[in-house]
């Protein structure tokens, strides 16, 4: 289906316009499904991101800046987020004693567990968005998105 139907229009769209658009629906979409496979474990997909990254440190702890720079999406709220982690259970905060703006933070026990949850989750709405596609398109629309 092309954009003007989808957004139900009669015009004929201008090519960058159509563009944007595509883009934009495809990640509402895209947001969507991933929102829908979180919502079981009570995690948004920003919470699931800095999981991630705490996980990919493999026990060295992260700080602020650190979770910051790797978001998929930047935010500056990376505080409220690694907050609602702990709360959960999820995430361990060590502040230096001698420098109190010096924090750690690591993922729990708790939270590998879970996030190995979500991992299967997350590997199902992979497969259902991109079903369509074979591997060499991947390619293709990767080496494309790697222009922006």
């Amino acid at each position: 289906m092309n954009v003007e139907a989808i957004i139900k229009t009669d015009k004929k769209i201008p090519l960058r316009s159509r563009t944007i658009i595509h883009l934009m629906l495809i990640h509402n979409k895209v947001s969507e499904q991933i929102s829908h496979a979180l919502k079981p474990f009570g995690i948004s997909i920003q919470q699931f991101n800095v999981l991630r990254i705490l996980r990919g440190q493999q026990g060295k702890p992260a700080n602020l800046s650190t979770l910051n720079e790797r978001m998929v999406s930047k935010m500056s709220n990376t505080t409220r987020l690694v907050d609602k982690l702990i709360k959960k259970g999820y995430a361990h905060r060590i502040v230096c004693t001698s420098n109190r703006r010096k924090v750690e933070i690591t993922i729990t026990q708790e939270g590998l567990k879970v996030l190995s949850e979500m991992d299967i989750e997350m590997k199902k709405s992979e497969q259902e968005l991109l079903v369509n596609f074979t591997d060499l398109e991947l390619e293709q629309l990767n080496h494309l998105f790697n222009k922006f």
